[in-house]
């Protein structure tokens, strides 16, 4: 798939907020510092499309996106350190879960995980969570550039044991580095197959 055109939508923290549901929609999470931002930027080509910060916990709003005005990319808040007051962190996880409980037109939640990392227990638990509750999501792993071949290997194939406990079947699996675009091809194949499917 190429990107043509990418723009801002809206961004709030009510879901009845959102554009209305009649396009397919990706969005993307993870916990604080996951490189989310970076990804995003480096999927649609655009340097500061997604704001990235050295400092977790920039994103705080649900951000919509139009991609080739046929579908939304959003850019959903981190869950994790974040430093954010306790009564606001639980406000966000609220309206984070009232979107991903309640939008409709949601194909797919991409669940961003940073490969330098042993499995993360609040990642393990947020993936419970979503399959307990029925939602679509892959797993997208980040920063792969920063591994060794054979450390990428280690990790992924801990990971993929310490699902295994949990999930007869794993979710699908996608490997990138904002850096050197890895992965992209490979995410955007996956939504262009996804949205065909969309009624």
């Amino acid at each position: 798939m190429e990107i043509k055109s990418a723009k801002f939508v809206i961004s709030n923290t009510d879901v009845s907020k959102c554009p209305a549901p009649i396009k397919p929609e990706y969005a993307f999470i993870g916990r604080s510092n996951v490189g989310k931002s970076s990804l995003i930027n480096m999927l649609v080509e655009r340097k500061d499309m997604a704001k990235t910060s050295g400092k977790p916990g920039k994103t705080q709003l649900i951000n919509h996106f139009l991609i080739n005005d046929s579908w939304y990319l959003v850019d959903l808040p981190g869950y994790g350190f974040a430093k954010v007051s306790k009564d606001k962190r639980e406000i966000f996880q609220k309206f984070i879960a009232d979107y991903i409980l309640e939008r409709k037109n949601l194909m797919c939640l991409m669940v961003l995980l940073d490969s330098r990392l042993e499995p993360q227990k609040i990642d393990l638990e947020f993936m419970d969570w979503l399959g307990e509750n029925g939602i679509s999501f892959v797993m997208v792993f980040t920063k792969i550039d920063k591994l060794s071949k054979k450390q990428f290997s280690d990790r992924i194939n801990h990971y993929k044991e310490e699902m295994g406990k949990h999930w007869d079947e794993l979710p699908e699996c996608f490997y990138t580095s904002a850096e050197k675009k890895d992965g992209r091809k490979e995410l955007l194949t996956f939504i262009k197959d996804a949205s065909k499917l969309f009624k």
